[in-house]
Order: C-alpha cells, then structure tokens, then sequence
C-alpha cells in the first residue's frame, strides 16, 4: 500500500483526529511579529486557526460540492461571494474587537462595525487573501481524496458485481451437472445394477468437492484433477469396454485457478461424446501447467451430425466465468474435426503471490470503507 493510500485510509478511518491533527499543525506554525510576546502570538494563532477553518471547511464542504453537483454556477458564485464577505467581516469584528483588546495596551482606536462592513478594500486584501489561500488548498485535498475513495468504491461494487455473477454461473452450473449425473444413476437403478451403490458413493465424494470445497473464487489445481478422476471414475461405471478414457496431466507448480470449470468441460465431452456415439467412444484429456501457462485440451468422438456446440448451457456459462475470472488472459475454442468434438482452453494464471497481495489490497479497502 503507497503512502497516499495509507494517509487516505487513515483519515477516512480516523476522520476526526486527522482533522485535528492537521489543525494542530497548522496552529504550530508561527504568526509572529517583532516585539510580540509567546503569549499574544499564541492568542493570535488560535484566533487566526479558527478563521482558516471557517474558510477551509466553507469552501471543502460547501462551495466545491455545488460546483460539482447544481448546474446553476451563478448561484454558487453568489453563495461563495457572500460566504466570503460574511467570514472575512467576521475576522475582521473578531480582531479588531476581541484579539486586540487583549493582546494591545490601550489606550488604541478601534473601528466601529459598520466601518468594518464597509471596508471592502480592507476586507478583500487582507483577510479574504489570508483566510482563503489556506482554503484553497485544503479543498483541493480534500477533492482528490473524495475522487480517490470514489475510485475504490467503483472497483469493490465491480468486484462484488462479478463475484454475484459468478455465483449466479455457478448456481446454474452445480444442478446441470447434478441433473445429469442423476439421470445416470437412475438409469443403472432402472436395471438393478450391481454398480449403483458404487455410482452414489462416488458421486456423494463429488458433491463434497463442489459444495464445500468450492466456495472460494480460486481453488488449487490439484484439487480440480481429483475432481476430475473422481467424475471420470463415476462415469466410466455407467460404460462397458467399449468406452476409452485417456487422461493425462503434468503440473510444475500447484497455482489456483476457478472451480468446476474443467469439470463442465469433461462433463460435457461425456454428455455428448460417450452418451451419443454407440460406437466406440473415445475421450481424451490433457492438462498441462508450466510457468503459470495454463493448457487443457478435450476431445471427444461423436455422431457426424455435431457440426457445432450442443450445450449451449454449459459451454455458455464457461464462457462467462473466463471473461469474468479472466478477461484478456484467457483463450477458448472448441472445433470438430470430422467425428471428433476439441475444447482447447489456456489460461495465463496469476502469479500466486501478487493475486494474495491484491486480495489483501481489496480486504484493507473494503474495512476503509
């Protein structure tokens, strides 16, 4: 986190003490005159502070939000100048009336209030400039600051609005899966197979994996290949001989990538590559992971006819999830190549120790907010 972001977060966090500690420094720094005592020069700045601070908050907290917001800037323009008039004839009184009676030996002329309303000239050299060089500037700080949190604000409602669409992707993808699934165990029940006690076990270790272990956005590798042996396994209880399986995966390093999407892949090459070719089925699978690139390819036989996408449910979810996980770092394609059905996705993942840092980045302003 930069040094701005912490000064930003500490003053949102501490919002009052970082206004008086900036006042505090203001009142620190000296108004001194020769032959004035510590005193009086203490009595001067605390009078002096507070008339910066009725500038600073006038114009921070009223005249730069209406400039920002109202349309109408005569109106505005009409408010600053009288605001102005009102704070410097202020100043003015309270100097002249207050800060000098006590500071001053008498016996010392004074001006009357109406000789200090009327002294414009007075009123627009001396304490407009002094009062309002300070206001500036503090508006100006607090503007970036203000734009600043806007910024963050924006990002964190963009993070929430993709994790809400990934979850609603998700929610639609978890029962697709579970429909097919259990359409498969009903039929081996159908039949009374010896193999159905089997198929419900392994698909009870399968919904532990996608309920419990999958809420998170990113999950390691190693834990999707389980996953999918375990589905493959429960698959191939459901085919004799007949249907082949080859899957192969080789992995340097165990980064994370988003759950169940290499699932609905694999569950989409049996849906419509062993569960439509009455042949001799073939699938094969290849998931490859070297220095943060990402490679897995499935290819699938099927029927002449599957001259393009059939799920359009699955595969369309898959698309969204990787534009919304990965946008721009990710490509995916699926061909046929005569009785053949290829998904081929690739994915540059992200170094795991910046995507920890980020997350903690967003954590820390998502407290600050």
């Amino acid at each position: 986190m930069s040094i701005l972001q912490r000064v930003i977060r500490y003053s949102t966090v501490y919002r009052v003490s970082s206004h008086i500690l900036f006042w505090l420094v203001v009142f620190i720094v000296p108004q001194y005159e020769e032959g004035m005592s510590f005193r009086n020069m203490m009595i001067e700045n605390a009078f002096c502070v507070c008339f910066y601070m009725l500038a600073c908050y006038f114009v921070a907290y009223f005249i730069i939000p209406k400039l920002l917001k109202d349309d109408n800037y005569f109106v505005v323009i009409l408010y600053f100048i009288i605001g102005s008039y009102v704070i410097s004839a202020f100043s003015r009184i309270m100097v002249v009336h207050v800060v000098e009676p006590i500071t001053r030996q008498p016996p010392f002329a004074q001006e009357s209030i109406f000789e200090i309303l009327t002294d414009i000239r007075k009123l627009i050299v001396v304490y407009f400039l002094q009062n309002f060089s300070l206001a500036w500037i503090f508006g100006f700080i607090k503007l970036v600051k203000d734009q600043y949190l806007v910024k963050q604000r924006t990002l964190l409602l963009e993070k929430e609005k993709t994790e809400a669409e990934l979850n609603i992707l998700k929610a639609q993808l978890n029962p697709h899966f579970l429909f097919n699934t259990l359409n498969n165990i009903y039929s081996l029940s159908l039949v009374n197979s010896p193999i159905t006690s089997k198929s419900i076990a392994g698909l009870s270790e399968i919904l532990d994996h996608v309920l419990y272990r999958c809420n998170s956005t990113y999950v390691p590798v190693s834990t999707e290949i389980t996953l999918l042996q375990n589905y493959i396994s429960l698959e191939k209880l459901r085919y004799d001989e007949r249907l082949v399986v080859n899957f192969s995966h080789t992995i340097d390093e165990d980064l994370e990538i988003a759950p169940l999407i290499l699932l609905s892949i694999v569950e989409n090459a049996f849906k419509h590559g062993a569960g439509e070719d009455i042949g001799s089925p073939t699938i094969n699978i290849d998931l490859r992971l070297n220095k943060n690139s990402f490679y897995f390819m499935v290819s699938n036989t099927c029927v002449p006819k599957e001259s393009k996408e059939v799920d359009q449910i699955g595969l369309g979810n898959i698309r969204k999830q990787l534009e919304l996980i990965y946008p721009k770092n990710h490509e995916f394609s699926t061909t046929v190549n005569g009785t053949s059905f290829v998904t081929l996705l690739t994915i540059n993942l992200p170094n795991p120790i910046n995507s920890k840092a980020q997350r903690i980045d967003e954590s820390k302003m998502s407290f600050s907010r």
